[in-house]
């Protein structure tokens, strides 16, 4: 999904099958800054602690872009570098996205993104379901089990409205254009290219590690 053209398509590059072999090759040489990356004139915060490498993953989950990279995200986090630490950031490009960023950090506090996370996007692409605003989010999660008043305690939490917050400082940080996108290290820009984003993080990490 495009700020401004939301008709890019992000999968052309490929998919799982090769993205292993892809990984192993991995180097900086060979790609075009500005085009796979854009290194930051300024750097970004980073949460994770010294000694990891943080790589953002910018979403939307109304994004079908977005849904397809869902499973290359989640096969490569499996076999991701020892060092590097993931972190899941929902995107606003206007307050309507804010409602689903509130369900993605509800489901976080609650512990339940790995429960609940695909089928999210799963209701919303396959089966047509517009979980976008509170009224239609908090039944939809009441559904697959989890505790209706719970979950709207911690949806309209001071906690989660500041991560929701933070997050679009993070998006403008790193001057998130898209979705699907990664961060890098606060150092670099990944724009959506399909399982090929993998790749060319991995050659951004060993470009971080090299100092």
């Amino acid at each position: 999904m495009q700020r401004r053209d939301f008709s890019r398509s992000l999968l052309a590059a490929g998919g799982l099958a090769a993205l292993s072999h892809s990984i192993a090759q991995a180097q900086l040489t060979g790609l075009k800054e500005g085009t796979d990356f854009v290194r930051l004139a300024k750097p970004a915060p980073v949460d994770s602690p010294a000694g990891q490498i943080e790589v953002v993953e910018f979403f939307a989950y109304t994004c079908i872009h977005c849904f397809n990279f869902e499973p290359v995200m989640e096969a490569w986090i499996k076999k991701k570098p020892a060092g590097v630490a993931i972190k899941r950031t929902p995107v606003a490009f206007s307050d309507a996205f804010v409602p689903m960023q509130k369900l993605y950090y509800a489901l976080e506090a609650m512990g339940q993104v790995e429960a609940l996370h695909e089928k999210v996007f799963r209701a919303i692409h396959v089966d047509k379901q517009r979980l976008t605003t509170p009224d239609a989010i908090i039944p939809w999660v009441a559904a697959q089990g989890v505790d209706k008043a719970k979950f709207e305690s911690f949806y309209n939490s001071f906690a989660v409205a500041g991560k929701s917050k933070r997050a679009a400082q993070l998006q403008d940080a790193y001057q998130v254009e898209g979705t699907p996108a990664l961060g890098v290290a606060g150092r670099y820009y990944v724009p959506g290219q399909g399982p090929r984003s993998i790749v060319v993080a991995e050659a951004l990490i060993a470009e971080v590690r090299k100092g």
